[in-house]
């Protein structure tokens, strides 16, 4: 087959829009799949996209379509996920492709995530579809949805396709248009292999196994490539492609999807987004790759068992190899024992890790409380310095200023919830720059706020405050200066270092408070009082006590003078002052897990 008659495409939309119903629809009406074999959401093959009703991972599938035009086109779908947090699978598989689906529920509308989408297709100049899908649904508004793509994504909508993907209604359309709209893949400029991992994965039979978008020359086994970005020669023990499953083939042209296997054993070898070329004959340039995208949040994460520490090394490696956004490197800490500092997305990036470590490895977990990336402005000339974790935050007297990460929040909400979105935010320290009017009943907010301030459950205080109507995204904007201290938790005078975090003034008193009075309850008396202090710098911001437990000295005191027993309590008090200077306070390692680990 020609290049000419090859489409490549991704589906992007706002979460729930229908995206993995009109993939298999497509799957459906070209036969890739038989009828026996459909089910719901066929390309989420893991559990937990069926259980959330989410797509986590982007999944590739060629298809073969006999259009009207007599002609059969090779179709390369890549059916991405539509939450926030894994804008980055949206991204490895956008630079894939030529063009894009937009597709935006009839009931629904243009929601913040469709907005980010569209950003981001832009930026590689792909040729966007507008598709309106669920106009089968009583409450679809198909006019009010097509002055929305105009007027906020900036898209002709005049003949924005009209689909059901549960009914399959407008489904064949939206083919003919992919076929029509959607240019080729460009004609080569030179005939050597260049091939770009988008993505990959790790078989415990087969080791690595790399999707690789071909964009000139030709791959086959038995072939030697070259990696570019790591300089690592593999000979190819396999080509294939996914129709959906795996199926190997003799070869992938220029303009191709597919997958390679060769001798790579371990996740460390491989960097997506990396070029793949003739080892005899590699060309000059790499592919151009697409945007890095760099943590945002950071925890520790550690094993419950401290001797499954190189379990769960091995398990993050697996991770890694086809999550190119989670970074992680190994860190200690006195109440935990060995683990590790790992960076995502979000907060339900974060999750999904957790989650999938738990179920698909079997490991009991512990993640430490969320933090994002300050930087701090050193004295004296010296260059500032990134830090995730407040033991790297260097004395307060070399410390010129410190600063923190601040987002452009962008929330579409009904307009009879204006008022409790802005309370929200003015809570959190946000800043209101806009309000845009998206039709009689829906505006979008556009709002500036630190990052550390939405990283717990600020998208639940939306959802609530909208009853469930309300979409919000976000994008990383600059770093401001910021009245950030280190909270350090004192018992007894001396820091807990496991409890230190770093947090912006104001609120400090309120978070230091929760942690003592968290710790009052789940530490054990001991025979002397307990002081629990929160601290920042040098000031103690929040101090309560715990009681000494009472023993009952004069029990055995059978009458006699008053004086025995005062003499027994008064030698009670002088062991209780020695034993408060010498004695060691135990914490309890479900105080650690309590306060630490994420709710």
């Amino acid at each position: 087959m020609t290049s000419q008659n090859i489409r490549n495409f991704s589906v992007i939309a706002h979460i729930d829009h229908g995206k993995s119903t009109l993939a298999d629809r497509i799957l459906e009406l070209t036969h890739t799949v038989s009828k026996r074999d459909i089910k719901e959401q066929t390309l989420d093959d893991m559990d937990l996209e069926r259980e959330r009703g989410i797509t986590i991972k982007a999944h590739p599938v060629r298809i073969d379509y006999k259009a009207l035009d007599g002609k059969t086109y090779m179709l390369n779908l890549i059916d991405t996920p539509g939450h926030v947090d894994f804008t980055h699978e949206v991204s490895r598989s956008l630079a894939s492709c030529e063009g894009a689906l937009l597709l935006i529920d009839a009931s629904q509308g243009v929601e913040a995530q469709s907005v980010a989408n569209v950003h981001l297709a832009s930026e590689y100049n792909l040729e966007i579809i507008p598709v309106i899908n669920k106009i089968d649904l009583p409450n679809a508004d198909v006019e009010s949805v097509k002055r929305q793509i105009e007027d906020v994504l900036q898209i002709p909508a005049g003949d924005a396709i009209l689909t059901s993907a549960k009914t399959g209604e407008g489904v064949e359309k939206v083919l003919e248009k992919i076929v029509s709209d959607i240019p080729p893949p460009p004609e080569p400029k030179e005939n050597k292999l260049k091939a770009l991992i988008f993505d990959s994965v790790y078989n415990t039979y087969r080791g690595v196994v790399l999707y690789v978008r071909v964009f000139e020359g030709g791959i086959k086994k038995g072939m030697k490539v070259l990696m570019m970005g790591k300089g690592k020669e593999l000979e190819v023990t396999e080509v294939g492609i996914f129709r959906p499953k795996a199926t190997s083939v003799d070869k992938l042209e220029s303009g191709e999807v597919g997958y390679i296997i060769s001798n790579i054993k371990t996740a460390s070898e491989v960097v997506i987004g990396d070029t793949i070329t003739d080892a005899r004959s590699p060309v000059s340039e790499p592919v151009a790759g697409f945007k890095q995208i760099h943590p945002m949040v950071f925890s520790g994460v550690y094993p419950s068992n401290s001797a499954e520490y190189e379990i769960l090394k091995d398990v993050l490696d697996k991770f890694a190899l086809n999550d190119a956004s989670l970074s992680y490197e190994p860190e200690n800490s006195v109440a935990l024992g060995f683990g590790f500092r790992c960076g995502f997305l979000g907060l339900l990036h974060m999750e999904i890790v957790q989650e999938r470590i738990e179920r698909e490895f079997g490991l009991d977990i512990v993640m430490t409380h969320p933090s994002v990336v300050y930087k701090v402005n050193l004295k004296g000339g010296q260059s500032s310095i990134l830090i995730d974790n407040p033991l790297k935050l260097p004395e307060q007297d070399n410390i010129e200023s410190i600063e923190e990460p601040y987002v452009k929040v962008y929330v579409i909400c009904p307009a009879s919830s204006i008022g409790s979105i802005m309370q929200i935010c003015r809570d959190r320290r946000g800043e209101l720059l806009q309000t845009e009017t998206l039709d009689s009943k829906r505006v979008m907010m556009t709002f500036n706020i630190p990052m550390n301030e939405i990283i717990i459950d600020f998208h639940d205080k939306i959802k609530s405050a909208t009853k469930g109507y309300g979409s919000m995204d976000y994008e990383f904007e600059k770093y401001k200066i910021s009245d950030i201290g280190k909270l350090e938790i004192l018992i007894n005078g001396d820091p807990v270092d496991a409890f230190s975090t770093l947090v912006h003034r104001s609120k400090a008193e309120t978070k230091g408070r929760q942690v003592i009075e968290k710790l009052k309850e789940l530490m054990p008396r001991h025979l002397f009082q307990i002081a629990l202090q929160a601290t920042v710098g040098n000031r103690v911001i929040a101090r309560t006590t715990i009681k000494a437990m009472r023993k009952d000295v004069t029990a055995k005191c059978y009458g006699g003078d008053i004086t025995r027993k005062r003499k027994l309590l008064e030698k009670q008090k002088e062991g209780k002052k020695r034993m408060k200077q010498v004695g060691k306070i135990s914490i309890p390692q479900k105080a650690f897990t309590a306060i630490l680990k994420t709710d």
